[in-house]
């Protein structure tokens, strides 16, 4: 278990805080991201002290399912930790500018301990505390089903659905002193009284005499009828038999050192305008993710909303999954693939606010109670009127046990391997961030506008994730760029793994929307990728969905616009503006990975160069689909150019794979040169090189770098394989020089004490790599081939020009990445038990099969080029390699994990 209590100081050095944006969500419509202009950075704050002025929370006697308990949350009450913990929190030796907010940090420090301590005394712990499904809902007990909701504010309250016809009036529930009603329903000649997969719902009368129905606040599915239109959700009683429910079968794979994130839709991630489901997101859209080798799934949409066109951010039932895309067990067996792929899972959750429907959301037990006996705030408070939504007063005990217990439920019920929280911007202030310019005045983030029971909250919910999974991912979207937000709650902080970079995809709209090519600055470009908070962990991404909303373009759209209809055929000569675009494409993203963080996120369909915008069904689109899918055949098309910018996404994956740069906290802007539009970098043990100028080669550019010896190029988005010109040498040496005075960084060349000349082609981004002195040169030459990835078995095919590239260049290096595509896809997890009934081996067969058929392909294409004075032995060896391993699967699957 992890303590999520003490305070340890951790002496380290100060940072630069990261900028981000926001995204409006209405039920209405979902507008696009507008920019905000922020200067976050380690600044001196305008003013010291922190005032709690005169809002107070109220000493409030609250509910509890089975003891009274006093949430006390004002400044009086009991510490748990001494004066001298509270003076000595780590968060300040990390910051020192934060110091002058002392006063705020013990403030909601204490809170923060006050409200731990309460809940093990009353509840046994927060463990304990969190497992409120197990009392709340539905629950299977003895002989009979025990039915519990909290509606301190009903005056009467009943069950009803199919299994009594819709007629409480032999239901009648009872009420505790803390506003719990509860029935017990016993088994009728041994079988349940209500039957799994049957429609249940709440019923109760509130203080004017109207009755009502509502769907149960902890109801774990709900549907709704497809042949109504506009027809209400109904609560599903979700209790299948032993037989029925899907069993996991494989572990979770490990932690990464640093997460490539898919964020994914599952509704919108078919080719076919329709919504998709689970199972076929998991059988043909996670081998896809897994070839590009990213590691982390995010998923999007999961928790039940009756507004399609929210997408998923109008939570409507929160712990039911989404009844469009399939049954509970239907998403346990995606995430059971996922993990079977070695593919971690994370859930986008939605905690910020919950959709303001009434009959069908957890708005319609807010019956003009006040905050203490509700969900929500009342009144201006309670609303968010810019997303049309309802916020969680987060002081309640009940409503602290409902999101806690939330938490939990994913975690453990469907094996999440972590969370991205939303909108937590909204959740740290009480403005929620609307019409708010943040500048990094630290007063903008200590203050009477934080809401600090939301800030608890957060602390409590990152101990909790913790402390039942050590090492879950947890990451926060945060429009503010608040300090603390990613330092561990022993530290003073809120706790998160990692915040989004949201900054940078609102900079590169910007130069793509209103800055020529010869405008880009290299420096504004390179501070922008690099401006984040030292020790607080960031996710960086070009574009995510928030990019493509409703009339906004995708990056490559933005680039290629018109010609993505026209000009994508690999069969003529590509125009200059798709030449352009695919170059800047690349650049672009392989840039933010390798700069923007310590994580990184792509969005569905954007490893491509996804043409158009996303637009859910609605009453503006004739409710259409059209644009809510993905178009998978652009990639899958060979003669299309989709395949290079896919090829590349999953060539920048690898080279993370074999370097693990995206997790060194070495990173050293060495050059940022706005006159050659060059940026060169160092990040872990690569050199990157970036050359945005539209024309300019540079033949023997100079690069600085730390260590002497031999470089050689570990990528290159100029390679045929990836659409480009084949421009840069790949079997050059390239030697260092040392420079300046030894120990005198300021005599030397960019503060480097070591320089290489490279070949600069414009519009090209090259990773160069050490060669060690004990490596072999096939090794060496095998660092190449991270390009040649764009073999990845039937995903994405290796381009014809890598066929008929310069004899004196092929090597077979590509041959070499291409039998390791089965590698790439590493599918099954080897240390996972294969399924015993169903899985018939699918899941290895078929990359098996396909890597197998390229095997044969680019041998085949070999042989005809061997007069060219090509060795084939490595092949021959590898093909029979390949074939024997294959053939051991297939023959004896019992030994496939061996």
């Amino acid at each position: 278990m992890i303590n999520c209590l003490g305070l340890y100081p951790l002496i380290s050095a100060p940072s630069t805080i990261a900028c981000t944006t926001h995204i409006v969500r209405s039920k209405q419509y979902l507008a696009t991201q507008k920019p905000v202009n922020l200067a976050l950075g380690y600044r001196n704050p305008h003013g010291y002290g922190f005032s709690f002025g005169s809002r107070r929370s109220i000493h409030e006697r609250v509910s509890s399912h089975f003891k009274g308990i006093a949430v006390m949350t004002d400044d009086k009450s009991t510490m748990s930790s001494t004066e001298e913990d509270l003076e000595n929190i780590g968060i300040f030796h990390i910051d020192p500018s934060l110091k002058p907010y002392k006063d705020h940090f013990k403030y909601r420090l204490k809170r923060y301990v006050d409200q731990k301590k309460l809940i093990e005394e009353y509840e046994g712990g927060l463990e304990e505390f969190s497992q409120g499904y197990l009392k709340f809902g539905f629950n299977r007990e003895e002989g009979g089903i025990v039915y519990c909701e909290w509606a301190p504010a009903a005056q009467e309250a009943q069950i009803i659905g199919d299994f009594n016809g819709w007629d409480g009036s032999n239901h009648q529930m009872e009420k505790n002193q803390f506003g719990v009603w509860s029935i017990r329903i016993p088994d009728t000649d041994g079988n349940s009284a209500i039957p799994h997969n049957s429609r249940v719902k709440f019923r109760f009368r509130h203080g004017d005499g109207v009755w009502v129905d509502r769907i149960p606040a902890w109801i774990k599915y709900a549907t709704v009828d497809p042949t109504r239109f506009a027809a209400p959700y109904d609560g599903v009683y979700w209790d299948p038999p032993l037989s029925e429910r899907y069993q996991f079968k494989y572990p979770r794979p490990p932690k990464p050192k640093a997460p490539r994130i898919y964020e994914a839709h599952v509704g919108m991630s078919s080719f076919e305008p329709r919504i998709n489901s689970y199972r076929e997101f998991a059988d043909e859209i996670l081998p896809r993710i897994r070839a590009n080798n990213y590691n982390t799934v995010q998923l999007m949409a999961v928790m039940e909303h009756s507004y399609y066109a929210s997408f998923g951010y109008h939570v409507t039932n929160f712990f039911a999954v989404s009844s469009r895309s399939g049954t509970p067990e239907d998403l346990k067996y995606l995430i059971d693939k996922a993990h079977s792929l070695g593919l971690q899972v994370l859930m986008d959750v939605i905690h910020s606010h919950a959709s303001n429907n009434v009959t069908d959301g957890l708005n319609g037990f807010d019956v003009g109670q006040t905050s203490q006996d509700s969900y929500f705030h009342t009144g201006d408070r309670g609303y968010h009127k810019l997303w049309d939504s309802r916020l969680f007063n987060y002081a309640n005990w009940e409503v602290l046990r409902f999101l806690l217990s939330n938490l939990r439920w994913w975690l453990e019920e469907f094996k999440f391997d972590g969370f991205r929280f939303d909108g937590v911007t909204s959740m740290l202030y009480h403005h929620h961030g609307i019409n708010i310019a943040f500048t990094g005045d630290y007063n903008e983030y200590f203050s009477e506008a934080t809401d600090v029971d939301a800030v608890v909250y957060l602390m409590l919910a990152n101990c909790l994730i913790h402390s039942i999974l050590p090492d879950a991912t947890v990451i926060a979207e945060d429009v503010s760029g608040m300090p603390g937000l990613g330092q561990p709650v022993s530290d003073g902080g809120i706790g998160f793994d990692y915040r989004l970079a949201m900054a940078i995809p609102d900079k590169w709209i910007d130069y793509l929307k209103n800055k020529n090519d010869y405008a880009w600055s290299m420096k504004e470009i390179s501070w922008s990728l690099t401006n984040r908070r030292y020790t607080e962990k960031c996710v960086s991404y070009a574009e995510s969905h928030d990019q493509a909303i409703v009339g906004d373009k995708t990056v490559a759209f933005l680039l290629m616009d018109e010609e993505m209809y026209s000009g994508m055929s690999s069969l003529v000569d590509a125009s200059p503006i798709v030449e352009r675009g695919i170059a800047l494409q690349k650049m672009i993203h392989f840039i933010t990975m390798a700069l923007g963080g310590e994580g990184y996120l792509n969005f569905m369909g954007n490893e491509f160069g996804h043409p158009e915008w996303i637009d859910f069904p609605r009453e503006g689109n004739g409710w259409s689909y059209e644009k809510c899918r993905r178009q998978w055949n652009l990639v899958d098309t060979d003669h299309l150019r989709y395949k290079f910018m896919n090829a590349f996404d999953r060539a920048m994956n690898l080279l993370d794979d074999k370097f693990s740069f995206l997790a060194s906290t070495k990173q050293i802007v060495s050059s940022a040169d706005d006159d050659d539009k060059v940026i060169v970098f160092e990040r872990g043990d690569l050199i990157f090189v970036f050359n945005f100028h539209p024309e300019n080669t540079y033949e023997g550019y100079k690069v600085g770098c730390d260590l002497p010896g031999k470089y050689r190029v570990a990528l290159d988005s100029d390679a045929w394989e990836f659409g480009g010109r084949g421009r840069v040498g790949h079997d050059v040496d390239h030697f260092t020089s040392p420079e300046g005075i030894p120990g005198v960084p300021e005599t030397n060349f960019n503060n480097r004490p070591n320089s290489f000349k490279v070949l600069s082609p414009a519009r090209t981004c090259v990773a160069y790599y050490r060669v060690e002195e004990s490596q072999e040169d096939d090794d060496n030459n095998s660092l190449v081939g991270v390009e040649e990835t764009s073999a990845a078995a039937d995903v994405a095919k290796i381009p014809d020009e890598s066929a008929s590239t310069e004899s004196e260049d092929i090597k077979l290096d590509g041959v070499k990445e291409t039998l390791a595509a089965a590698d790439v896809a590493k599918i099954p997890d080897e240390s996972a038990p294969l399924e015993s009934e169903d899985s018939n081996l699918d899941v290895v067969k078929e990359p098996l099969a396909a890597a197998n058929a390229e095997v044969t392909k680019i041998s085949g294409e070999l042989v005809s080029v061997e007069t060219e004075g090509i060795n084939l032995d490595k092949l021959e060896e590898t093909i029979v390699a390949a074939s024997v391993e294959s053939e051991v699967v297939r023959d004896k699957p019992e030994d496939a994990a061996n």
